[in-house]
């Protein structure tokens, strides 16, 4: 066979926005999106990227440029997957929970040439605006409204979402990437203290785990998918791109409470959403004794839901499926793909199978838990502890301008080291037991303990502190602080007063929760603190079963 010459068609670069482009001729009449009382068909949808894209390309944006956006899940928000890759430039979806110093340094570490903001989160990137260096070219604004009012637009806005889409080429020939190895999407893990590390993303990658995504929880055509899961997550875990390959309708909802969900799920016959592992507990939690009219697949992710939570959804109609992923490898690469034996098994026992992370998902091609000293893989007998790695199209490209951290990461013929730590059972399901880069997941949220305790360590009257994680009934982990404070101290701060010192200092979701004074904290015989030994304590108070407050306080 080595006399066949390549076929150029071959060599096409893969890329998901090609997914829209067959959306719009399959799917051309049916709903893309619905949101309050918008909504479009694909046709509409495809026209409407091509429009902002040729619009973006007029401003002068294209290959190797960043555009952020800093929105909820709304039409904007999804289309922009598509319309800022079909520019040539590179997405970068910002969370809406940092505070506005964060959002500042990560949008100076990525130089973002526009940034796409909602009106509700306008206040906050004016004040990262304004904390600009002189001499560091600021960005132009773009406003996303909910209505179609005409608005005035004055410096840095330069313009409103729809009144810029307007003025765009229908007709617009896309950008398609020049290698599929091109970068499509750039996302960030942290960025507060410590240096920002921003995970770029391929085309390839996204494509395949586009794909993937869809296989794995076994998606079928045309379904009704609603967006609970924030699209600044690593892009909704891919399933931006997805959901357009299966022509399915986005259900998009800026309010994520239990009443708005269960309207919205009744009212569109809504059929599968992801979310994490609070929003499934906000639901379990909300007064509601009768199940769901029709079962809604719910894919979850993060720490693993208590089996009581699964056996609880099992009962109001929701099929959940559990998985693990991280922003360096796109979406969910490892799932608990379900054995139809264990259908029979009592609920008990389905909810604690349920709970494991599972096994690589089809386009990962390998995932292993290794001795961290030796780099062996551990017996695989539920017990033996390593970290969890990874390889296959779904690593991250690198982290934007770190070439000595992506080296760190990714090592030994490309396996992506993930920090993480696990067990491999006898089967071959993966289980996740513990974050040996001391990270704590808060209401879906990635958290660093040390950037915490950076901010803790500013309080006049604090010695030592380690910040560990805490039960919580609601949030599922939260921030417990255990201070040792300075000896003689007048007036020592009370718990209350550390957590509105930290209040001021940090978004809301790393506040500690709990803050615990101690006279000494356990040390090693180097001097350094046992983290474990505090999270036994931290476990030992039990979780925190205090009424949760509304999503929105903590953005």
């Amino acid at each position: 066979m080595n006399h066949l010459t390549p076929n150029p068609a071959n060599s096409t670069p893969l890329t998901p926005l090609t997914f829209l482009e067959r959306a719009a001729v399959v799917y051309g009449n049916s709903n893309s999106i619905l949101y309050d009382t918008v909504s479009f068909a694909w046709s509409q949808t495809h026209q409407r990227c091509l429009q902002l894209a040729s619009s973006l390309s007029v401003l002068g944006l294209g290959r190797g440029h960043v555009i952020s956006v800093l929105s909820p899940n709304t039409p904007p928000m999804y289309e922009l997957h598509f319309a800022v890759p079909m520019c040539g430039a590179i997405l970068n979806n910002l969370n809406l929970r940092l505070d506005h110093h964060t959002l500042s340094v990560l949008l100076r570490h990525s130089e973002s040439k526009l940034v796409f903001v909602h009106s509700s989160s306008l206040t906050l990137i004016l004040r990262a605006l304004a904390t600009f260096p002189k001499t560091i070219p600021r960005p132009s604004l773009v406003l996303i409204t909910d209505d179609d009012i005409a608005m005035s637009t004055h410096p840095p806005i330069i313009d409103t979402y729809e009144s810029l889409l307007k003025k765009g080429d229908p007709g617009f020939k896309w950008a398609r990437p020049n290698s599929e190895c091109d970068p499509i999407t750039l996302n960030y893990t942290s960025g507060t203290t410590s240096s920002p590390k921003g995970v770029v993303h391929s085309h390839r990658s996204t494509f395949i785990m586009a794909l993937d995504s869809l296989i794995d929880w076994s998606v079928p055509k045309q379904p009704v998918y609603l967006w609970t899961l924030p699209m600044f997550h690593s892009n909704g875990w891919t399933f931006p791109w997805g959901i357009a390959a299966v022509g399915g309708t986005n259900v998009c909802t800026r309010k994520i409470n239990a009443p708005t969900i269960y309207r919205l799920i009744e009212t569109h016959s809504v059929t599968h959403m992801c979310a994490a592992p609070v929003v499934l507990n906000m639901l379990l939690m909300f007064n509601k004794t009768e199940p769901v009219k029709k079962p809604v697949h719910v894919l979850t992710g993060g720490s693993s839901p208590p089996a009581t939570i699964l056996t609880r959804a099992e009962e109001l109609g929701f099929k959940v499926s559990h998985g693990y992923g991280m922003t360096e490898t796109l979406g969910v690469i490892v799932s608990c793909a379900w054995k139809r034996e264990w259908d029979k098994l009592p609920a008990a026992e389905r909810a604690r199978l349920r709970a494991r992370q599972g096994v690589r998902t089809v386009a990962t091609t390998e995932v292993d838990v290794v001795d961290q000293a030796t780099g062996v893989s551990v017996k695989r007998d539920g017990v033996s502890s390593g970290e969890i790695v990874v390889r296959g199209a779904c690593v991250m490209l690198g982290y934007l301008k770190d070439s000595e951290g992506t080296k760190r990461c990714i090592r030994n013929n490309g396996w992506l080291y993930t920090g993480d730590v696990g067990v491999m059972h006898e089967d071959g399901y993966l289980e996740i037991k513990d974050r040996s880069k001391d990270v704590i997941i808060s209401g879906g949220e990635n958290l660093s303990s040390v950037e915490v305790e950076a901010v803790l360590y500013g309080h006049p009257a604090v010695n030592e502190v380690a910040v560990v994680a805490r039960p919580d009934e609601f949030w599922g982990e939260t921030p417990c602080a255990f201070v040792r404070l300075k000896e003689g101290l007048v007036a020592p701060p009370s718990e209350k007063e550390v957590v509105e010192f930290c209040r001021e200092r940090l978004p809301h979701f790393m506040v500690p929760k709990t803050v615990v004074f101690k006279e000494a904290l356990p040390k090693t015989s180097t001097g350094k603190i046992q983290k474990h030994v505090l999270r036994m304590d931290a476990r030992a108070m039990g979780s925190i079963m205090a009424a949760p407050p509304p999503l929105a306080s903590r953005m």
